[in-house]
């Protein structure tokens, strides 16, 4: 089919141009009834802003323009069926989750997952057990896990009902997926991969190839990540039987508000025609763009430019800092100079570049420009990283969720809590990957871990007291 085509935004416009009187929800009936100071920055979007109308189809049942578009996405990724999102990754991580375990089953999930991941597995009632990814210590991060510790984990748990990984990690590393995928295929378990930083990847060039092409089950991809689509615009896609394609509909039609966003479906048909038109002149100028700035941003002294080991996303800039600010006033004194940032760690600042297509205008050299003259007054130091003892662990938390509903919980001091189970999470966000979860044995190296990243700045979600040093364990009623 041909990609070029955007069947579903083609219909919206031809909609939105007959001027159609509303008598159906939204309540703003095309933008007329709305704050008039906010009029002037809605207006064009409250147009497009419909609802399921006999020629717009139906995100939850598609047999028009929707389905069309849905099966353009899936000739374009090569997969057999693949499905709009409308309530972000998050939706596509519950949805293939819940198709794919029953509860009590074990699955094996990458440590540094999603949040939305571990929320998937419990609401499925399914026990897991934690790969523990490899770690990069010129970076200081957590990278994927390795062929070894899933064949370990394999061999200990044959009785794994999935296998979910994490492709790519938010630095944009990538590991031996192909190679996981075919091992665990061995044993018939299916693969789940949380792509969401990796939409863009079935394009070719120089980005790595997409976990749909390496063989996994399902996958799912934020589309609003690294394509021109609306935030909480995202793709699942699914191959093969291992896991039911009938349970993932189900489930989405569950999940998915049953009012999706036409606008975001839209921006979804957009941008997957600009994925599915991109050139090899498209791939050189981004090259040469991206280069370009790599080469601006190396002249600047008080930043190192890191580089993967072997191969990563051409759209991540990792910079770490050799200055006297840490990874967190790095991200402030770019702030400053209106430059914002993906995500800062203690050492390090991600920047996330556009899939620029040829002649496509950025501001890169005004951007590096600007990074330099945000650490202009800062002292070059050379930061010492702290070595990390590490080696990935396969682990499981010792409480069960039906276990935990016999403990009380308590707040205890940071300090206190080495050898106690942990009673909430622990997310740092962003990435949003949970450092612990309920029923997890806290570990001295993980108790040292929250406090370097507090005391260096880090913002943490749905807790307080963990800026005062405070944490949640079980004990006993």
């Amino acid at each position: 089919m041909d990609q070029s085509k955007t069947p579903l935004y083609n219909q919206l416009i031809l909609h939105s141009e007959k001027y159609p009187t509303s008598l159906h929800v939204p309540g703003h009936k095309y933008g007329t009834i709305f704050p008039n100071d906010a009029k002037s920055h809605f207006q064009a979007l409250l147009k497009l802003d419909a609802t399921e109308l006999a020629d717009l189809d139906d995100l939850h049942s598609p047999e028009g323009v929707i389905l069309e578009a849905e099966t353009l996405l899936s000739q374009l990724y090569d997969v057999e069926k693949s499905f709009f999102l409308v309530n972000g990754s998050t939706v596509g991580n519950l949805a293939m989750i819940m198709a794919a375990l029953n509860e009590h089953d074990t699955v094996l999930v990458q440590r540094n997952c999603h949040k939305s991941v571990m929320n998937g597995i419990e609401l499925a009632g399914a026990k897991a057990v934690f790969l523990g990814p490899d770690f990069h210590q010129d970076w200081v991060v957590s990278g994927g896990v390795s062929l070894e510790i899933v064949k370990k984990a394999l061999d200990v748990y044959s009785n794994a009902k999935a296998v979910i990984l994490t492709y790519p990690n938010y630095y944009g590393m990538v590991n031996e997926l192909e190679k996981i995928i075919q091992l665990v295929h061995s044993r018939n378990i299916p693969v789940l991969v949380d792509e969401a930083h990796g939409a863009h990847f079935i394009s070719g060039g120089g980005f790595p190839k997409s976990s749909v092409q390496l063989g996994a089950d399902v996958v799912v991809q934020s589309a609003h990540k690294t394509l021109p689509a609306m935030t909480m615009g995202s793709f699942l896609h699914v191959n093969g039987n291992r896991v039911a394609r009938e349970s993932i509909e189900k489930h989405l039609n569950i999940l998915q508000s049953s009012s999706p966003s036409y606008p975001i479906m839209a921006s979804l048909d957009l941008a997957r025609s600009y994925i599915g038109t991109y050139s090899k002149e498209d791939h050189q100028y981004l090259y040469e763009q991206i280069s370009a700035f790599k080469e601006k941003l190396k002249q600047i002294d008080k930043v190192k430019v890191m580089e993967y080991d072997e191969g990563g996303d051409l759209l991540k800039i990792t910079l770490q800092t050799v200055s006297q600010y840490n990874g967190f006033e790095l991200q402030s004194a770019f702030e400053r100079e209106g430059i914002y940032t993906e995500l800062a760690d203690p050492y390090n600042v991600l920047l996330v570049l556009p899939l620029l297509k040829e002649d496509s205008p950025f501001p890169f050299m005004q951007i590096a420009e600007g990074i330099h003259r945000s650490l202009r007054d800062v002292q070059l130091i050379k930061r010492e990283k702290k070595v990390v003892e590490y080696a990935p662990l396969i682990t499981a938390p010792v409480l069960t969720s039906q276990e935990m509903e016999q403990f009380q919980m308590r707040k205890i001091p940071l300090l206190d809590a080495v050898g106690e189970i942990c009673a909430e999470k622990i997310i740092p966000y962003p990435p949003g990957i949970p450092l612990l979860f309920p029923g997890e044995l806290i570990t001295k190296g993980i108790i040292e871990q929250i406090e370097g990243l507090i005391d260096s700045g880090a913002r943490f979600q749905g807790t307080n007291h963990i800026y005062e040093h405070y944490i949640t364990i079980f004990t006993k009623k």
